[in-house]
């Protein structure tokens, strides 16, 4: 599981033309599910996402975590993440989770956020045609892959 974690003043996600996810300051994270991805990487990560500490304190250093901003969450699926560039110029995707696999997991993380976080986060439509939109703060933009949790 990867997911490149964006701190926002504000970000919304679009589908046709309806704004279907919408926050100020927080967090826009984009969520990429690989094959081998399981309960506990969704488990690992939503903690992880939850008490990240990148927003600034009383002397503007990175020492608060998004509950202590009060903070919300903007969570978007984003297969491409895990796009397989070595060969060509086309990217290949071949390691991103099929639906069946992925959206169970999606909507795990959607659920382990809302526990560690005390509200639901907002979010994109899986597999959706999205047009995201974000002011990015800082900027302060971070990856952060389960296969790097050991």
């Amino acid at each position: 599981m990867r997911v490149v974690i964006q701190r926002v003043s504000e970000a919304s996600v679009t589908i046709d033309g309806q704004v279907v996810g919408e926050i100020g300051l927080g967090l826009l994270v984009l969520l990429g599910i690989e094959d081998c991805d399981c309960e506990d990487d969704v488990e690992w990560l939503a903690q992880k996402i939850a008490n990240m500490r990148i927003f600034g304190d009383e002397h503007q250093l990175m020492n608060r975590s998004i509950g202590q901003v009060s903070g919300q969450i903007l969570l978007v699926s984003q297969f491409t993440l895990f796009a397989q560039t070595k060969k060509g110029n086309r990217p290949g995707f071949g390691r991103a989770a099929r639906s069946e696999k992925a959206i169970p997991l999606y909507e795990l993380m959607i659920h382990k956020l809302e526990q560690q976080m005390g509200k639901k986060p907002q979010t994109g439509r899986f597999g959706a045609d999205m047009k995201v939109k974000l002011i990015n703060d800082g900027p302060v933009t971070i990856l952060v892959d389960t296969k790097d949790k050991q």
